[in-house]
């Protein structure tokens, strides 16, 4: 579950600063008003919020900021899952349906910093990209 909450930070914190931002606001709004319609107002302005941070984070040359802000937006979405864990399959889906697709769309902006941890044992092996990757085994 923590590679969904981590990706699904790192990814709305990289939308902040792409044409795609208005779609994946609405989107993320969306859901969470129909998931907790009472917090849904507070998101929408805690992501308005953390748009204008991105953008001055980005034009001050700052990646700490766009790092804390993915690690808000972890939090934000841990305690949700915290209070409710069958939301997880609908985080999921909403980013890999919604989210993604919007980034994907020829956006190669950045999205703040990545940590990658591995650990193989025996014959294992391990591949880590923070990109595109593709491996040719024969």
């Amino acid at each position: 579950m923590d590679e969904i909450l981590s990706s699904a930070a790192m990814s709305l914190v990289g939308a902040m600063a792409t044409d795609a931002w208005q779609q994946a606001r609405a989107a993320v709004v969306a859901w969470w008003r129909r998931v907790r319609p009472d917090h849904a107002d507070r998101v929408d302005a805690a992501l308005v919020e953390s748009r204008e941070r991105v953008l001055a984070a980005r034009q001050a040359g700052d990646d700490s900021g766009e790092s804390r802000l993915v690690a808000d937006w972890n939090s934000r979405f841990t305690m949700l899952l915290r209070d409710d864990p069958a939301l997880a399959d609908e985080l999921r889906r909403l980013f890999e349906e919604e989210i993604f697709p919007l980034l994907r769309r020829g956006d190669s902006t950045r999205t703040g910093s990545r940590e990658f941890r591995a650990e193989a044992s025996g014959h294992g092996r391990v591949y880590q990209a923070g990109r595109d990757q593709i491996i040719h085994e024969s």
